[in-house]
């Protein structure tokens, strides 16, 4: 039995490229399939009304659960695909001595050297929520600190132009992530805990699409695992693919 398989995923770079890896196994199990994007929140809602049949994928529990539990009577969890989690980065040339938690932030070097202006992503990804709490519970604030959301070329565009002139800067960024694949950057030490921890990249299917992917294509689904490094270097690939 073949089928048309609509997937969706949050419209970042990297969870298109773990979506084309879910649709390579349901093409080598006779499918078609299509592609489908959108914001944080709006991926999942158009999940909920049944207009893609999976997403790839949920990060669950963290940054993602709130968004999932109204749905959890219309969809399955099938497999994890990578094990993501959220860090408050910088280059590896800031030394770890100078600057090794966010606190640090606060004193010297890093209260003269470092940019103030913390860059994100759109306000709905976790990293961003986040962030945003972060800045008043460090009284980061109160040193001129700010978290702006954005796009992601105002986030990764500044760091890269950065780590060009060597400039200190801290990045709101995850695992995995393409900038991964071409840069060495430390994670600071959150120790007031609000990045999350580790969350799981979990595939989500409708209820009502199984019987159309399959038993077979079901049970590839529930093998697939790409893993945190081999999803940065595929999302670096894929990036590259696309004209600048």
């Amino acid at each position: 039995m073949t089928a048309h398989i609509r997937i969706g995923h949050i419209g970042l770079s990297f969870h298109e490229a773990s979506a084309l890896e879910v649709g390579r196994v349901l093409i080598e199990q006779g499918h078609t399939v299509s592609y489908a994007s959108a914001a944080h929140e709006a991926a999942f809602e158009r999940l909920g009304r049944g207009e893609v049949d999976l997403l790839a994928s949920a990060w669950l529990p963290s940054s993602h659960e709130k968004y999932l539990d109204p749905l959890l009577d219309q969809v399955e969890k099938v497999s994890v695909l990578y094990e993501p989690y959220c860090i408050w980065g910088v280059p590896d040339y800031v030394p770890v001595a100078d600057v090794e938690s966010i606190e640090d932030l606060l004193r010297e070097p890093a209260s003269s050297r470092m940019e103030r202006l913390i860059q994100g992503i759109n306000p709905g990804a976790g990293i961003s929520r986040f962030s945003a709490e972060m800045i008043g519970a460090y009284g980061l604030g109160n040193a001129g600190y700010a978290f702006r959301s954005g796009s992601e070329a105002d986030c990764f565009d500044r760091y890269e132009a950065a780590v060009a002139e060597e400039r200190w800067l801290v990045i709101p960024l995850w695992h995995p992530h393409f900038l991964h694949n071409r840069y060495s950057i430390r994670a600071l030490q959150d120790p007031k805990g609000f990045l999350g921890g580790q969350d799981q990249a979990t595939l989500i299917v409708r209820k009502d699409a199984r019987e159309r992917i399959g038993a077979r294509a079901m049970e590839a689904l529930a093998r697939l695992y790409i893993g945190n490094s081999k999803l940065s270097a595929l999302e670096d690939a894929l990036r590259k693919q696309v004209p600048a």
